[in-house]
């Protein structure tokens, strides 16, 4: 079974292959080895060039390790994680048959790329590699069972396993604190789009899917406008890390399809043009939501998040659902997030082409609306 259903309330939730999450200052330190599949783990770190050179953070880990566990650090991977440098790391661990482990280090592209790493190799060895992440943005890939990737073509596309999801998650504020804070925050975006595209997800479970993206929400709304007065408070980072966890945590395996709208919009938008996904989720999440307002189906699990978001229900889902959408465009405001496609050089010819991507169409209702929602992005 993959669906679920609010009326009768019914569903089925199959938990990943998650087998620990550590959240906490100083986590990394205290227990990444012992995290380690085996005292004789060989693992192999996946990371991005800014975090190697202008961060303490990787030379860290190599230290914790030592010569022994530690079998070679591939720093290279670039946003939207395109698949030249996919290539070369996969070639780099697929050389040492000893190495058993994967450590992604940063945010959702070295993570996609030590799932993609590891689901190659699968495919060579039929063995997949044990992942530890420490995620140092709030994007949350560590929480699914899927990666993506850029094409050479500059397209993204993505693969899926259940074999994939992370075994450890390692929630440290330390690693966070090196994160600049106009990327953290938004990130954070990122997991208020999962949060709100689990709400109204079809094979998404009541628990503790929704229930979680909800509390993800409240912690969201919360804690960013506090991080944003006050960047180095850890208190603040970790509740953000969990808020993110809780965002997308717990679909489980047998989610079905895309999160939604506003996800699919930010794949058309996000490697095509160079624009960060944590920033696509800003210029598209709130406007997607005032369009589902429009769905009473959706709607109706939308409005629910208004009391959790510091607002009463009025009873009318449609006009509770615009009020949802309304609060997000302003928490994205007031975290200084705002833009335009204009920004990005992003022509406004390019309008067909990102509502085609976004919707696999090229005409009917879906398009028309998404088309009218393209056109606002391009407004300040």
């Amino acid at each position: 079974m993959t669906e679920s259903t609010t009326n009768p309330l019914s569903g089925l939730w199959r938990p990943t292959q998650l087998q620990q999450m550590w959240y906490g200052s100083n986590s990394v330190q205290k227990h990444l080895l012992e995290t380690l599949p085996s005292p004789s783990s060989k693992a192999f770190i996946i990371t991005g060039n800014s975090l190697a050179t202008k961060t303490p953070l990787i030379r860290q880990v190599e230290e914790l390790l030592g010569s022994e566990r530690h079998a070679g650090t591939f720093s290279n991977i670039k946003e939207h994680a395109p698949v030249a440098q996919l290539d070369q790391a996969t070639e780099l661990v697929g050389k040492d048959p000893q190495i058993d482990t994967v450590i992604s280090i940063g945010g959702g592209s070295p993570i996609d790329s030590a799932k993609a790493v590891s689901f190659r190799l699968h495919e060579k060895t039929g063995k997949f590699l044990f992942h530890i992440t420490i995620p140092t943005t709030l994007s949350a890939g560590e929480c699914t069972i899927g990666a993506g990737y850029t094409k050479e073509d500059g397209v993204k596309t993505g693969l899926a396993d259940t074999h994939l999801a992370p075994h450890v998650v390692i929630y440290d504020s330390k690693f966070a604190l090196e994160t600049p804070p106009r990327l953290w925050m938004s990130t954070a975006m990122r997991a208020m789009d999962h949060a709100v595209e689990t709400m109204y997800h079809t094979t998404a479970t009541e628990v503790p899917a929704r229930q979680m993206a909800l509390n993800a929400a409240s912690s969201l709304f919360i804690y960013l406008p506090k991080y944003k007065q006050d960047p180095k408070n850890e208190e603040y980072i970790t509740n953000l890390q969990l808020a993110a966890f809780a965002s997308l945590g717990f679909l489980g395996t047998n989610i079905k399809g895309g999160l939604g709208l506003s996800h699919s919009l930010g794949y058309a938008l996000g490697s095509p043009y160079g624009i960060p996904h944590g920033i696509t989720s800003c210029l598209t999440l709130g406007h997607v939501v005032k369009v589902k307002a429009k769905d009473p189906a959706s709607a109706a699990q939308v409005a629910r998040m208004l009391p959790f978001i510091g607002q009463s229900r009025t009873g009318d889902d449609r006009a509770d659902t615009e009020r949802v959408g309304d609060a997000i465009l302003q928490l994205v405001s007031s975290l200084g997030l705002a833009s335009n496609l204009k920004q990005y050089k992003v022509g406004e010819d390019q309008v067909p082409v990102i509502t085609k991507r976004a919707t696999g169409s090229e005409g009917g209702e879906l398009y028309d609306k998404v088309s009218r929602l393209v056109e606002s992005l391009y407004r300040d």
